[in-house]
């Protein structure tokens, strides 16, 4: 059907990489896949994932009308080594894809652009979506030839490795599926084996909760103790099992400017970052995904990379947090100072907060501290 080449055509205009198209009825496996994923509660606090599965496992729940589904990718491959931060503990790692602009918004405004072309064109009806509603985008863009499902759950793609953003487009035009890509994961583990939290119980089956993209980005409570240490600092998201991917040999930079990295986030100094008030984190972190979590959460995950980084030098920005008014960030400081001072130093901060603080869980982590 030509329709589909005419789309493709006008959707690199608009500057996506690249385009196919999937039947929604042909969801059924992953929709099993997902119903597993739930009942075994690794979904963690998403429970959004529960309340709308019914419409996420089958886009005729979402909208009757569809009868195809087109999905775009548009590539964001970093220009450096994304690992090279985590291998620096004074400084932040922060996820490729959070380092400039938030990727909803420019692929939103350009798949409206796309949709409203195809509503002029063809007469037809569509909605549009990129990551906010209950929509299988990894599975229908594996089904519409866009890459395969690594064994990390991710996309892969043999033009673009691991860097793909994806949107879809429901329609009611009858559009011929496209090729569904074979996995060409063969024998490698890669994924598997980098995970620092360990959070993949076996190929292509992920445990949100352990995952370190879920506890610095959806996770809201403190960190669980016991994956503190693997998270190292990272601070938003985790790139160590999208880089490791061998067919990132086959990837190219971005080309959209806004998807490369701004200097000040390639990898910020942790010092700098601990000093923010919500103004300044509001300020520079306009227009960036990390804005969502707001800056308590954000300065936990900061607190978390700094107690890791040995570095003494970071205490004087930790100490005032400690008075912070969020007691998430309180009880973040005070594992960060338990695993940066000397017994005695420590000690002196316990004598001193202990008995003023009002809230359990930050009283726990003085309690529960590794410090007499």
């Amino acid at each position: 059907m030509p329709y589909t080449d005419e789309i493709r055509e006008q959707a690199t205009m608009l500057g996506f990489d690249v385009l196919g198209v999937a039947k929604p009825g042909d969801l059924a496996e992953a929709g099993g896949h997902l119903r597993e994923f739930l009942a075994r509660g690794w979904h963690g606090e998403m429970g959004w994932m529960v309340d709308k599965a019914d419409r996420r496992a089958d886009p005729a729940v979402l909208w009757s009308e569809v009868s195809s589904v087109i999905m775009v990718g548009m590539n964001y491959g970093p220009d450096d080594d994304p690992l090279d931060a985590t291998r620096r503990g004074n400084v932040a790692a922060i996820s490729a894809y959070a380092r400039n602009r938030d990727y909803h918004d420019i692929m939103k405004k350009r798949l409206k652009r796309l949709g409203r072309w195809m509503a002029e064109v063809y007469d037809c009806e569509l909605k549009v979506f990129v990551d906010t509603a209950p929509v299988m985008e990894k599975p229908l863009a594996a089904l519409a030839g866009l890459g395969w499902q690594g064994k990390h759950t991710n996309l892969v793609s043999r033009e673009f490795g691991s860097w793909l953003f994806l949107g879809a487009i429901y329609t009611t035009l009858d559009l011929a599926p496209s090729w569904s890509a074979r996995d060409h994961c063969g024998a490698c583990r890669a994924c598997l084996d980098v995970c620092p939290t360990e959070a993949f119980v076996a190929p292509y089956q992920l445990d949100a909760r352990r995952c370190i993209s879920y506890l610095t980005i959806e996770h809201k409570g403190p960190i669980p103790r016991d994956l503190r240490k693997a998270m190292g600092n990272r601070v938003y998201g985790c790139d160590d099992c999208l880089a490791v991917c061998p067919w990132n040999k086959f990837a190219q930079t971005a080309s959209e400017a806004a998807l490369l990295a701004r200097d000040d986030l390639r990898a910020p100094p942790l010092a700098e970052l601990l000093g923010l008030d919500d103004a300044a984190f509001r300020a520079r972190f306009s227009g960036s995904p990390i804005k969502r979590i707001k800056r308590e959460r954000f300065l936990r995950n900061v607190l978390i990379a700094a107690g890791n980084s040995g570095d003494g030098a970071l205490v004087p920005a930790v100490d005032p947090l400690l008075k912070d008014p969020d007691p998430i960030v309180r009880g973040a400081a005070v594992w960060a100072l338990s695993a940066l001072l000397p017994e005695d130093g420590f000690a002196d901060r316990k004598r001193a907060y202990l008995s003023a603080e009002t809230d359990a869980s930050v009283r726990d982590e003085w309690q529960d501290s590794n410090r007499a």
